[in-house]
Order: C-alpha cells, then structure tokens, then sequence
C-alpha cells in the first residue's frame, strides 16, 4: 500500500506523446528563460494571417508548459502539505513566477488584441480563443497582479490550516476526511460523537478562518473596483468568461432549485425520518442508511478500487476503459488519505505531455468509487481532447466548466449502471444507485445555497462575521432539508467554511449545478439507448473548449437552458428513479 502512493506521481518517467515545435527542450522553469521566451514572443513581426497562426501556436506551446510546471508544483504540495521543499516550490512559483508571467501574459493578449489580422481568423477554430483573449485584456489591471497573488497566499493558508486538522477517535489519530467513515456506521451515538468531534475540531479555528475569509473578500472586492465593477460578482463572471449566462440567470435558477428541488429533498427526508424511526433528523443521520443496514463497503484497499473502476469503465465504453488502464499503468494516481494531504479532490491536466492526475482522499466507502468515476471523466476529457488534436487554448484550463464538469458529474451516473458484479451485489448495486440519486438532490440544493451566499458575500462588502453568520443561516434553511441544528446552532453558523471553493475558487459551484443537468440529460439517455449516449458524450467532450456552452450541450444531444422547466423535467426523473430503486 504505501509503496503505491509513493509512486502515484512519478514526472519524469510518463511518456511524451506530444513533442515541441517552439520551446527548446532544455528549457528550465526559471524566469530568465522564461522572459526570453516572452520577449520572443512580443518582438515577433507578425505580417501575414500564416504568421499570426503559428504565433499564436508558439504561444499556446509556451502555455502548456508553464501550466505544467505549475501544476506539478501544486500536485507534489498538496500531496504532502508538511513537506517544506514542495511548499517552498509551490509558493516560490506562486509569489515570484506568476505574478510576473500574468504581466508578460497580458502584453501578449494585448498584441494579439491590436492585431489587424485578427479578423481574418477562421471563425470555427479562433472564435472562442478570440472572445476570451479580448475579454481579459478589458479587464487585466497590473495592480491586481499583486492582489492576485496575495489572495493565492491565503488560499494555501487555508489548506494548511484545515490540512492539519486531525482528532483522536477510538484511540487513533485520523484526519477530517477518515472520519467521514462513521457518519454511515448503525450507531447513531458513534455517528453522533463522530459528528460532533470533527466540528468541534473546525470551531476550534473557525476565528482563524473567519478573519482569513475577511482578508480573502477584502482584497477580492479591490481587485474588482481596481478592474471598473461595482463588485466582485460581477468582475468574476467576466474573469471566468461566462459569455451564456449572468448573475440574473444564477438567481433564477435559484429560485428553481427551491420550487423543483427542495422539496424533493425534504421528501426523502421524511422518508428517513420514518425508517430511522426517529422524532428529529440530526446531521448525523444523513449518511447512514436508513433501512439500518451497514456501511457499503465497495472494496478492500486502492488497489481493488482502481481495477474495479478500470472494469466499470471498460464497460461503459472499451475506448473509456483504456484511458483508465492507462492511468492506473502510469500511476497518475494519489487516492488514499494520510495526515499532512490536503482535504477533497481533484484531476488537474499535465498540459504538456497531455495527460491527466487524479487525487482525492479514499476512505474504503461508496462515495470513494463514485469520486473516482467522477475525477476519471475529467481524465476522460483530457484524452479526448487530447486525441483530436486540439490547440492548447481550445483545451485544458480553458475548458467551461460548466461542461468540464459534464464530462465527470456522467461518468458518476452511468458509472453507476455497471457496479453489480464489480463492487456489489445486485441488491448493494441498486442501493449504491439510490443514494447516488439522492445526492443528486441534496446536490442542486446545496450548489444553491452555496452560490446564493456568495452573492450575498461579495455583494454586501464590509459586512461584520454576526452579518455574515446571519446570511450563511438564512441561506441554508431557504435551501435545506430536515435536518435540525436547535441542539446547537453554533455549528450551523460556521458550516460554510468546510466548503474549500468559498475560499480557494470563488464562484466557483454554480458550474456542478449547469453540469449536472447535463449529466443528467445523458444518463436518462443511456438508460435506454447505451450507445447513443456514449457517442454523444465522447463526440462532445472532443471539442474541448471550441464552442459555446449551448452548442456543447447540443453535440452531447441534451438541452441548455437554466430555468424552471429543465429543473422540474430532471427532479421529476429523479423522483422517479428513486422509487424505482427503492
């Protein structure tokens, strides 16, 4: 076991399928190397449309190697947040690399942006690269360099901090995530006292994270005035290029989530209220099964969980199933959980050699093998992408997440199809399925509350932590579902900062909710027509980022559309499948 985390990320043996044009093959990640590279790029005469192409090829080269080199640094610190060497290195890169590759970055984009030759681009491919390349020069302001760079700071703050958090459970040490375990075992004291000492473990910094959050808002609501926005909100949905959909378009499809979807979730709630045969739903009751049966427990170590997912990949799809053996073969994978790794998880691209790394924090429970199939569809993208030979802008970081996060959220679902005779028997299988659906639900609720906070945050700057506490409250009961907090409201009121996006990635939650519709289009497909769904999927995760998300949703042959009546379309087929598997 430990001999296979310890060679889950090994960079320099994986296989370089795509070699450079542009780049020397020496190159050193180091700013005098770099800075010729850019001045390169910046002095070059660009006198014919030929020219601007392989310029703009050169560029998108230099692209994926600094995206590459970022994130094997980001991979090695997150894997090991104790390790002092991976943090210097990440936060070397970070304070001294970045801030001075987004200034050069944007003399590029303004090159580009002046260039009368623009025009002559071929709309099909250039397109997209072209909307989001002028966008960012509208918006690029130098002081938020520096901004910029001081909110990335914090943000690793907040991994270190939650990243050390462990607690002494029935005589052993175990880290935040280890502990979520128990939240499924039959005894509801255990659950409870389980519950209640991981919180407590969270209140006990919830003054460190409050006073970071208010620096982290602080310095986002300068970066937003610095650009010309009245606040960050609304800087934001420019800075992450949503060209489909706006603020208004988040609010209704709040308001749809409440009317379609939770009162399905207080639905199943009552539901769990009845079989549990208890008076009052704690928090502690949500993961347990309410029928009393034990914890799901899908495999034994990482070994069995990576060849029981390559299976169920393999039949999904034989040309899916092969990129998975591919990564298990070249060990892009870091999947168990141990003190000093950092919380959640993640697939983050290898732009240059064009392969995809996948971490995430196992804990020999259901969830784990969804999270794989998860972080695999994103692998998924990669490869597809990968294989159509896409330019670099058109893949990679600058994928929508709204459709990224297709790609992954699918994969979960019909996945899911193919878990009897892998992982469980017919009966687990279609338990697995149920609760899968049901957090589904539970999903769309809370990437509701989640988003709608945040609006509040970012649109009410300078609010105090009693107003904030205030506002994270009433968000939550707008969305929630049974469960009571009158035992002790106190843990209610500091919920939101285990969420890591409302600190590391702002704004960043609103995508699962697009995507997920998305998902869901594809997986009542594939119910009936396997085949169908799969070439639709593939064919769309192939264009990368070259189009709209209207036209992505339309290659994979599901609708777009953010409203009540695709929200009410998908909940009525979840209720539906639900009572199927019950």
């Amino acid at each position: 076991m430990t001999d296979y985390v310890a060679l889950a990320f090994d960079y320099n043996s994986l296989p370089r399928n795509n070699q450079r044009r542009y780049l020397p093959a020496g190159l050193k990640f180091e700013w005098e190397g770099l800075a010729s590279v850019f001045q390169e790029l910046k002095d070059r005469e660009i006198s014919s449309i030929e020219y601007l192409e392989r310029w703009l090829a050169d560029g998108s080269e230099f692209d994926a190697y600094i995206y590459e080199q970022r994130a094997i640094r980001y991979i090695n610190n997150s894997r090991q947040t104790d390790n002092a060497g991976y943090r210097k290195a990440y936060e070397d890169y970070v304070n001294d690399i970045e801030p001075k590759v987004k200034t050069e970055t944007f003399e590029l984009l303004k090159k580009y942006a002046s260039s009368p030759l623009r025009s002559d681009l071929d709309q099909r491919t250039y397109a997209m690269m072209d909307k989001k390349k002028t966008s960012a020069v509208d918006i690029f302001r130098q002081p938020n360099v520096e901004l910029e760079k001081k909110d990335s700071t914090l943000a690793q703050e907040y991994e270190r901090t939650v990243g050390a958090m462990v607690v002494s459970f029935r005589g052993q040490e175990r880290t935040l995530q280890q502990m979520s375990k128990f939240y499924e075992e039959t005894d509801r004291d255990l659950r409870k006292e389980a519950w209640k000492l991981v919180d407590e473990r969270f209140l006990r910094d919830a003054d460190v994270l409050d006073r970071l959050y208010d620096d982290m808002v602080g310095l986002r609501d300068s970066i937003s005035r610095n650009a010309g926005f009245d606040n960050y909100r609304d800087y934001i949905f420019r800075k992450k290029d949503r060209f489909d959909y706006g603020p208004q378009d988040c609010l209704s499809f709040h308001q749809a989530v409440e009317e379609c979807f939770v009162p399905l979730s207080r639905e199943i709630d009552e539901d769990r209220i009845e079989k549990l045969g208890v008076d009052t739903l704690m928090p502690w009751d949500l993961r347990v099964d309410p029928s009393g049966r034990p914890p799901l427990s899908p495999y034994a170590d990482v070994p069995d969980l990576v060849s029981g997912c390559a299976k169920v990949a393999r039949a999904v799809d034989p040309q899916l199933g092969g990129y998975f053996s591919k990564m298990s073969e070249l060990r892009l994978l870091d999947l168990d959980s141990r003190k000093g790794k950092a919380p959640g998880g993640y697939q983050e691209d290898l732009s240059e050699a064009r392969l995809p790394f996948i971490f995430m924090n196992a804990a020999r429970r259901d969830n784990d093998v969804r999270t794989l199939l998860h972080e695999s569809g994103h692998s998924f993208h990669t490869f597809l992408m990968s294989e159509s030979n896409l330019p670099f802008f058109n893949s990679g970081p600058n994928l929508p997440t709204e459709f990224a996060e297709v790609a992954s959220t699918t994969m979960e679902l019909i996945g899911g199809e193919h878990l009897e005779g892998v992982f469980y028997t017919p009966e687990q299988a279609a338990r697995s399925n149920r609760e899968e659906l049901v957090s589904m639900v539970k999903l769309f609720a809370w990437v509701a509350t989640i988003d709608a906070f945040q609006h509040w945050v970012y649109t009410h700057p300078g609010h105090s932590h009693q107003e904030r506490a205030e506002a994270w409250v009433k968000t939550f009961i707008r969305f929630a579902g049974l469960e009571s907090y009158d035992e002790d409201e106190k843990h209610l009121r500091y919920r939101w900062m285990r969420q890591l996006h409302i600190f590391e990635v702002p704004f960043y939650y609103i995508e699962y909710g697009i995507a997920t519709l998305g998902a869901l289009g594809l997986w009542t497909r594939y119910r009936t027509d396997p085949g169908g769904a799969v070439l639709g999927y593939k064919e769309a995760l192939s264009l990368g980022g070259s189009r709209p998300l209207p036209e992505l949703f339309r290659a994979a042959r599901v609708e777009w559309g953010l409203g009540g009546a695709s929200l009410r379309k998908y909940s009525d087929a979840l209720r539906a499948a639900i009572r199927e598997y019950d």
